[in-house]
């Protein structure tokens, strides 16, 4: 089976990979496993001279890599840039916080259980497998990575089957930086050979960012085996305009947050809900700030959205703008699938969605936004709520009261307020609901796949 990687701005095979055979697989999961014990006998010290090599290496590819990362699937290259110097802190990051994050810690007052001495530590649960998604092709698999490996696990990566050339160099990327042979490698293989994988008794833990029907199945399949997992899934952000926000802001973020990758991000904003006494003002200026968007050749250093990553993906977008507007939802710019080469799709604004839309309970996942008129606090938590997601938020007063009542009673893993929704290494990343489990990031995603191990000394 070959694996191919298309170029979505054109729709043209660019180069074609042959898929590790059962033998290649095998060879790669035993070396993970043969791989733990080498590196859980290391210090972090050493770890972390490995880790910041490797984010040296990073940074001196990045030219070839970001038109590598362009070219799969179809970002500007300015962001790929951008997203390879975020791997880059990222790992950064946890070469200097893991041992903090992972210290023992001690109980106060041991003689209160009997005990002279007592703590927890955390320790390392061995090879993870990590599924991962095709729209940050570097983050998603380094905000896995850099802590796994920091914590003394090993990793084996299945990434998307349209990002294999990013897939390949990952796979090399932490041994040139030093790491011991198998501590991080690529599976190039289909979906449908993960369970097995799973399955194997090697294999201690998965995680998966993706869609939710490849979460339910990873996930139950890990239950099966009484395996960890964790979910980062699907999202439908809601972005909360209220009277006493900066206008200006949060019309020019509002943009950015629904354009960035295409659009293709699961914590993009896609839900503009904003107060009836600023709705027409906002809903003016940022339709205007959608359309006047420059779509073309992301390699092209002026453009501000390429293609989406994926015919398929087109098309379902599409579809899901039809459904809307075929309900009597209102075009406010955009909505039209044009024709040419690539896989392209124009900023889009939808405003007055209709009962029964698609759109109100599923992720468009490109640069299509909807708008939404609040009458008051209340009813825009109602809308921010009304979908199955709870990946994240953001949220825009200078009202205390108002803050409050968002940070308490929006229901998502984060609320962003007066700023835009993103995953950095300083902050736990995660959802709730149908946009899943577990935490990545900080010291809580470090933590995810390690063993705290309660100790008691008399």
């Amino acid at each position: 089976m070959a694996i191919s990687s298309t170029n979505p701005a054109t729709g043209i095979v660019e180069r074609t990979f042959e898929a590790h055979d059962a033998d290649a697989v095998e060879e790669r999961i035993a070396a993970a496993h043969a791989a733990v014990d080498a590196l859980h006998a290391t210090a972090f010290d050493q770890r972390a001279g490995w880790l910041r090599a490797s984010a040296d290496l990073l940074e001196a590819d990045v030219d070839e890599l970001s038109v590598t990362m362009t070219r799969e699937m179809g970002k500007p290259v300015a962001q790929s840039r951008a997203e390879i110097a975020k791997c880059a802190t990222a790992m950064r990051f946890y070469a200097e916080h893991a041992q903090g994050f992972l210290a023992d810690e001690p109980l106060t007052d041991p003689s209160a259980v009997g005990a002279s001495r007592a703590f927890a530590r955390y320790q390392p649960l061995g090879a993870v497998l990590a599924v991962m998604p095709w729209n940050f092709p570097l983050w998603q698999v380094v905000r896995f990575a850099a802590p796994a490996l920091m914590a003394g696990n090993t990793g084996l990566l299945k990434h998307a089957s349209n990002v294999p050339a990013t897939a390949l160099y990952l796979g090399e990327l932490f041994a040139r930086g030093g790491f011991p042979a198998g501590a991080f490698s690529t599976l190039l293989i289909g979906s449908q050979q993960v369970e097995a994988i799973i399955d194997d008794p090697r294999v201690k833990a998965v995680t998966l960012t993706g869609s939710e029907p490849a979460g339910q199945a990873v996930a139950s399949r890990a239950a099966r085996r009484i395996k960890k997992s964790v979910l980062e899934l699907g999202g439908s952000d809601p972005f909360v305009v209220m009277p006493s926000a900066d206008l200006d802001e949060a019309v020019s973020v509002a943009v950015t947050a629904r354009t960035q990758n295409n659009g293709q991000s699961c914590i993009a904003a896609k839900r503009f809900i904003v107060h009836t006494e600023v709705y027409d003002e906002f809903a003016c200026r940022f339709t205007e700030e959608m359309a006047a968007l420059r779509v073309g050749d992301p390699l092209d250093e002026g453009v501000d959205v390429g293609p989406i990553a994926l015919e398929s993906g087109r098309d379902e977008l599409a579809d899901l703008v039809d459904d809307a507007v075929g309900r009597g939802a209102t075009v406010l710019t955009g909505g039209v699938r044009p024709g040419g080469d690539g896989w392209f799709y124009p900023p889009t604004v939808l405003a007055g969605l209709p009962e029964g839309a698609r759109l109100i309970q599923e992720e468009s996942f490109g640069p299509v936004a909807v708008l939404y008129r609040a009458a008051d606090r209340d009813e825009a938590i109602r809308i921010a709520n009304q979908t199955g997601f709870g990946l994240s938020s953001s949220v825009w007063t200078r009202d205390a009261e108002d803050e409050a009542a968002f940070v308490d009673r929006i229901e998502a893993g984060g609320v962003f307020v007066n700023g835009m929704t993103s995953s950095t290494p300083q902050l736990p990343f995660g959802g709730i609901k149908r946009s899943g489990y577990g935490r990545e990031l900080a010291a809580a995603g470090i933590r995810e796949f390690c063993n705290l191990k309660t100790v008691w000394v008399r």
